[in-house]
């Protein structure tokens, strides 16, 4: 007689079987319980170190890093990728900041460290991955 899998161990199945995209939002999981538990499962697992805390309501898949142990986030490109498909997720409107365009029309041979996006409408969430901070042009 098989075990009944608990909310926690749901939720982690359906991030592991996701893979489109590396961030999640609790109304992605709304179908598997209510607002109060998912909230708890996912806090639970970012104590555990399965996804980390981009922000308010904002969670992205994450692994252990080789170096230091601690979880980082395990999108393609990093903390730039991931802030971008959580902005898209959340349907806020934005493109590429001016210096990111410049560099990729060949305009400009700097390159833009902080991960910067333009958006056109108002957005007044900070996301971050505990080092790095997605700063947001208007």
């Amino acid at each position: 007689m098989s075990q009944p899998k608990t909310l926690k161990k749901r939720i982690e199945n359906r991030v592991a079987r996701t893979k489109k995209t590396d961030v999640f939002l609790p109304r992605d999981f709304a179908d598997l319980s209510g607002e109060d538990q998912v909230l708890r499962a996912l806090r639970s697992l970012v104590k555990d170190g399965s996804l980390m805390r981009l922000g308010y309501g904002v969670y992205a898949r994450a692994m252990r890093s080789r170096i230091s142990g601690r979880p980082i986030i395990s999108s393609s490109n990093g903390f730039h990728s991931a802030a971008l498909q959580a902005l898209t997720k959340l349907g806020v409107a934005w493109e590429q900041s001016d210096s990111t365009k410049a560099y990729n029309e060949g305009r400009s041979t700097q390159i833009p460290v902080n991960p910067t996006v333009k958006v056109k409408r108002r957005f007044n969430r900070r996301l971050s991955d505990g080092r790095t901070e997605l700063r947001v042009e208007r």
